[in-house]
């Protein structure tokens, strides 16, 4: 079964009855670690319980087509239900899993299988979503205005609010992966122990240094036509395993408002004007960087770069090539037409 981005989360908190096997998968890789991890505490409590919990990787089920059904067909000793977790999940699991699912061992067992971004030709995909004992659950970036509505969410858990400036900066700030966001947000929420209304200046002072704006450097690289620091940043946020899709949108969005404070110096505003006339407000430290890049930058060029950038990430989507290589070459050619604009 397929089940609904709307449904998404609770089903996690309560799988439906029935169901061996849940597919978690999609190119958000926080919020893919994050609902696999609900599914897995609706099952066992503690994940470290080595009676109740198996984990194995791809390879282990791929190499050994009996692996996965002997773990689905274990008997906890100390009782309860048991959980098999499967990481780095992909095309090559699918005949085991097409092997449980069509006759699934007796017992008391749930998988939960996560992926990375898997197309519409996925067979394993497929088999999640069509199998009435299975369940597929899609984890998309989330777009600001999600992002801001989680949040909210997440912040009124802790009892606070949040004024809609600072939600926005910080949804702006945050988006491409949600345990990233989540982290920041409750961090946030420590900080803010005793207050009940969080606003812009609490956020601008908590978390603009923090690592989870990482996810800015390639795209101000980019747009300074710094190609050396665009490796460095990329191989940081590579290494630590964030997916190309969301690095390219949060370039697409920092070029989107170098477009839009480049159009109104056209109109007779100076760069200065048109960087701190921009919402979100741009965060204070960067406010001198991107006043410099609005001089550099023309409308025709920047118009190149977004293509750039958004024909990348549809290649992420429909191509063979690694999303990795993608993603770098479009940077470097964003950083071709930076120096370009400077000339």
């Amino acid at each position: 079964m397929k089940v609904q981005p709307r449904n998404a989360d609770g089903f996690c908190k309560s799988p439906a009855a029935g169901i061996v096997a849940v597919l978690v998968y999609g190119p958000d890789t926080g919020l893919v670690r994050e609902r696999a991890k609900t599914l897995a505490r609706a099952v066992v409590a503690d994940l470290n319980d080595p009676f109740r919990v198996s984990d194995l990787k791809a390879d282990q089920i791929s190499g050994d087509g009996a692996r996965l059904n002997d773990e689905m067909a274990a008997m906890a000793l100390t009782g309860g239900r048991r959980l098999v977790r499967v990481r780095d999940a992909d095309e090559s699991v699918t005949v085991a899993f097409q092997a449980l699912l069509k006759q699934p061992p007796s017992g008391d067992t749930l998988a939960v299988v996560e992926a990375g971004d898997l197309g519409k030709s996925s067979k394993l995909r497929a088999l999640f979503e069509s199998d009435d004992k299975a369940a597929a659950i899609a984890c998309y970036v989330e777009e600001e205005g999600e992002l801001a509505v989680t949040i909210a969410r997440i912040l009124g858990e802790h009892k606070l609010t949040i004024d809609t400036d600072a939600r926005d900066w910080l949804a702006a700030n945050l988006v491409g992966d949600r345990a990233v966001a989540r982290g920041e947000v409750d961090k946030l929420a420590i900080y803010m122990m005793g207050a009940s209304r969080v606003t812009l200046e609490d956020v601008r002072t908590i978390i603009g240094d923090s690592a989870a704006l990482d996810m800015d450097e390639p795209a101000l690289a980019a747009a300074d036509g710094d190609i050396a620091s665009i490796d460095r940043a990329l191989g940081r946020l590579f290494g630590e395993g964030t997916s190309p899709v969301p690095i390219l949108r949060s370039a697409q969005r920092h070029f989107q408002r170098l477009q839009m404070a480049v159009y109104h110096t056209t109109r007779g505003q100076t760069a200065q004007q048109a960087v701190k006339a921009l919402r979100p407000p741009v965060f204070f430290k960067m406010e001198n960087q991107i006043t410099n890049q609005v001089r550099r930058w023309t409308l025709p060029n920047l118009a190149l770069a977004l293509d750039r950038l958004m024909d990348a990430e549809a290649d992420c989507k429909r191509t063979n090539m690694p999303d990795e290589t993608l993603c770098a070459r479009a940077f470097f050619q964003v950083a071709q037409l930076a120096r370009r604009s400077a000339a």
